[in-house]
């Protein structure tokens, strides 16, 4: 399903009796957008191209977040989100954070606040944000996404549940891709432009060293440039992802210091304005990129 219809939230509500359902960005969106299907009304409060960890708030999407029926957000990934709903929306938010195990943001030791395991997790300060990486992790929000919206429109709850199962199973299915096409794989190395993507590494058995932190916009110091291309030799990687939505010039000049290429590794914050493309696209070509760079046979 594509993620046309999704506008940024501006409006107060949704009409004709729809449930209005507003994701904090692209991934959040996209999972209410599927699992909603017709039934209600989806806005996100990210636009198109914008890095979501920059998002602050209009008053406007404030007055959306406080009038919606649902939020479905990632607790400690983007601050003016995070203010607006524990000022206005505690009781009729999903958490994405709070449902999944999730992993030790940089710099945190993996025993502080760690997460409670596969059917639940903590979230806020000292825990990666970046869950939706893993499609086994994101099933689990698309079923919980399900069950609320079940609960706030008993007359649709089937069709809700429904569409979460059917989204869920797809998101296993992208799982079993990725599984198999990593699983034989000359190197397990991947060098990142920032620290989005311990979770695709946690699940697939990879090791991510990145050129900057959880927020994208960080800039390493030259005597960490020089660290990095140091690993990359010792290791024998063969390429410096980029990113979309992010400037590629320090991942350029890493891979130029270091010999090697580059190449874009998508970690699904945002659409591009006018894309066609959706999480599952996305995440197929980042496979086929993978495979490619890490000589997966």
């Amino acid at each position: 399903m594509l993620f046309g219809t999704a506008a940024c939230a501006g409006d107060s509500g949704a009409g004709n009796g729809e449930v209005a359902v507003i994701g904090s960005f692209y991934p959040m969106s996209w999972v209410a957008q599927r699992v909603a299907g017709s039934a209600a009304e989806v806005t996100t409060l990210t636009k198109p191209g914008a890095e979501p960890h920059d998002l602050e708030l209009t008053p406007r999407q404030i007055v959306a977040v406080s009038q919606a029926d649902l939020v479905v957000y990632i607790k400690g990934l983007q601050p003016a989100v995070d203010q607006a709903v524990d000022q206005h929306a505690k009781d009729k938010a999903v958490d994405a954070a709070a449902l999944v195990r999730t992993l030790p943001a940089p710099g945190t030791t993996a025993g502080a606040g760690a997460g409670a395991g596969a059917g639940g997790g903590d979230a806020g300060a000292g825990r990666d944000p970046h869950l939706w990486l893993d499609p086994a992790r994101l099933a689990t929000v698309a079923k919980a996404v399900g069950d609320r919206l079940a609960a706030r429109d008993h007359g649709r709850a089937a069709t809700y549940q429904a569409n979460a199962r059917a989204l869920a199973a797809d998101l296993h299915a992208l799982d079993g891709e990725f599984e198999a096409g990593l699983r034989t794989c000359r190197h397990k190395i991947i060098v990142t432009g920032h620290e989005a993507f311990a979770y695709l590494a946690d699940r697939y058995g990879l090791t991510q060293v990145s050129v900057a932190g959880i927020d994208p916009q960080g800039e390493p110091s030259p005597g960490r440039l020089a660290e990095l291309t140091g690993e990359i030799h010792r290791t024998g990687a063969t390429t410096v992802f980029t990113e979309t939505l992010v400037s590629p010039k320090v991942a350029q000049t890493l891979a130029r210091e270091a010999g090697v290429r580059t190449a874009t590794l998508d970690p699904v914050e945002g659409l591009a304005a006018g894309s066609r493309a959706d999480y599952l696209s996305i995440m197929r070509q980042n496979l086929r990129t993978l495979r490619t760079a890490l000589e997966c046979s």
